[in-house]
């Protein structure tokens, strides 16, 4: 079923209209998850947990696969990302779309749950993945409904009820989510309230949530500050920082696919993932005929020193930090704020910078990509490891040199590397393997995924069931 944009902008209008007047006439209630106060939606979700724990696992896959049903509908789909878009005022609609259908069609649900057996003389012994019972999840504002979707299919699948603290600047379309969720897992017969939220998401919220004697883990997607909180919070946490991919290019790899990945990648969802392309380090000897590729693949060069010094005005603070209000826009909405007019075929703003410039140092999370100079393929590897600050999150690699790569690949030590690819490859789109939008590097969970959401526990039955 497909929608047009005018239809769809006026169910969104509708729905959140609709939202209002139920939480004035709902006050102190709860409506499908969605609570007035964090502590009764904790007590709401420890008690649902309880009553999960008797549910089998071919239950856990009918409520996974519920929730994924409903959210293939494409009239569901299509209505979260014009809402996300809409309320946030970050990234382009037809990429929300994608990354919602990835949420759901790429995240692992009961099948990644792997047990294991030991057998021996002194008998048969079970290690087994069991659930932490309440999670306590904060979501971002970048990728609002993707991380509600995976986390949700994960956790439920792994046994536990969650609890989202979503970004107040995305309170609505997280909301409706999180409703749309539970009224899947009604028709299949869930136990009410697995997946919970307030009404109002606030850092007061939040800090409840972390600090909750029943929230047993923390898991958390978004920048340093709420990464931090969650992990010093004397609590088993996931933390799922920021990023500041470099994508390096040396003088083996195809440019012409080289330019096209890299802006493809830079651009979606006008640079909001934390795996997008951020700075680009390429050898001297390939480097002019990179950004000739780059311009024919949709970027728009600036090579004016005063209009580069306009452009780090606009988009950065005086303490040389990003401006929120710039954040997820296109390029033609960044360019025409420096009056310059371009159609929607323009998607990137490049620039060749040192690599001291703060659009190389800073994650911009806009289509603003600049490129380093530099004379060989090592000092380009070294620079990436410098720029890539530690974050352990993503980089990109265009080579056909395999000792390069495995060198890069070695020293960068992130948790996603891609290699002459876009960086979306990394989670799934045009590359195997399932998808995440809670990475976590700093804690090195990784790509989490149903398993991350469990401990370990063993059952040991001696002497006995060892028929070997």
């Amino acid at each position: 079923m497909n929608i047009s944009a005018l239809e769809i902008e006026k169910v969104v209008k509708k729905v959140i209209e609709g939202m209002d007047i139920k939480e004035k006439e709902e006050s102190a209630t709860c409506v499908d998850g969605i609570f007035e106060n964090m502590n009764d939606a904790i007590e709401a979700a420890y008690i649902a947990q309880r009553e999960f724990m008797k549910c089998s696992m071919a239950d856990r896959d009918k409520f996974v696969k519920a929730i994924k049903a409903e959210f293939s509908k494409d009239e569901v789909i299509e209505l979260i990302s014009r809402m996300s878009v809409d309320e946030t005022g970050m990234g382009e609609f037809e990429h929300k779309v994608i990354k919602n259908r990835l949420a759901i069609d790429k995240t692992p649900g009961v099948e990644d749950l792997k047990s294991e057996a030991i057998s021996g003389d002194d008998g048969l012994t079970l290690v087994e993945l069991s659930p932490f019972g309440v999670i306590g999840a904060i979501a971002p504002t970048t990728n609002p409904t993707e991380t509600l979707l995976c986390n949700s299919i994960g956790m439920i699948a792994a046994g536990n009820s969650v609890v989202f603290s979503p970004h107040p600047r995305a309170k609505n379309v997280s909301k409706l989510t999180i409703q749309t969720i539970n009224r899947a897992l009604r028709t299949v017969g869930a136990p009410e309230n697995l997946v919970v939220s307030v009404a109002e998401p606030s850092i007061e919220n939040t800090n409840i949530m972390v600090n909750h004697d029943k929230v047993k883990l923390l898991v958390a997607t978004g920048g340093p500050g709420i990464v931090k909180l969650v992990l010093s919070s004397g609590k088993k946490a996931i933390g799922a920082g920021a990023g500041n991919p470099p994508a390096v290019v040396d003088e083996t790899a195809d440019i012409e696919k080289a330019a096209k990945d890299i802006i493809d990648g830079c651009s979606f969802d006008n640079n909001l993932p934390c795996i997008a392309e951020k700075e680009v380090i390429a050898v001297d000897s390939i480097a002019d005929y990179l950004i000739f590729n780059m311009n024919k693949s949709g970027a728009y060069q600036i090579t004016d020193k005063d209009l580069l010094d306009k452009l780090v005005k606009l988009v950065l603070n005086d303490k040389l930090k990003i401006k929120t209000e710039f954040v997820g826009k296109s390029a033609k909405y960044i360019l025409k704020k420096l009056g310059i007019e371009v159609d929607s075929s323009i998607k990137v703003i490049i620039m060749e910078t040192d690599k001291d410039h703060p659009f190389v140092q800073e994650e911009l999370m806009m289509p603003i990509l600049p490129i380093v100079r530099v004379k060989d393929v090592d000092e380009a590897i070294d620079l990436a490891v410098e720029v890539e600050h530690g974050n352990r999150h993503t980089a990109i690699m265009h080579s056909k040199n395999v000792d390069k790569l495995t060198k890069m690949a070695k020293l960068i030590q992130t948790t996603i590397f891609v290699k002459n690819g876009p960086s979306y490859a990394g989670i799934g789109v045009g590359g195997e393997g399932h998808t995440t939008f809670t990475i976590a590097g700093p804690t090195g969970e990784g790509l989490t995924s149903a398993k991350t959401f469990t401990r370990k526990r063993r059952c040991v039955l001696v002497e006995g069931f060892n028929v070997r």
